[in-house]
């Protein structure tokens, strides 16, 4: 094999390992996504900022899946 491709080959490619990651998350979770964000926000393990942060790059990733949130 070409060394130069084995190099490149077993770089890994961020977005895609996030992809990767919400794609397992979502398969084991269980329970009302939406309560369990505001159950993070009333006991303020997520502040009203994270949660504007979070969403934002969860929209970001979502649409690298191409699916709709």
């Amino acid at each position: 094999m070409n060394p130069l491709f084995n190099n490149f080959g077993n770089q890994s490619n961020p977005m895609s390992d996030i992809i990767r990651q919400a794609k397992e998350f979502r398969k084991s979770f269980t329970g009302n996504p939406k309560q369990e964000v505001e159950r993070l926000l009333h006991t303020g393990a997520m502040s009203q900022q994270d949660f504007n942060r979070f969403s934002q790059i969860a929209q970001q990733v979502v649409q690298a899946m191409g699916e709709d949130i």
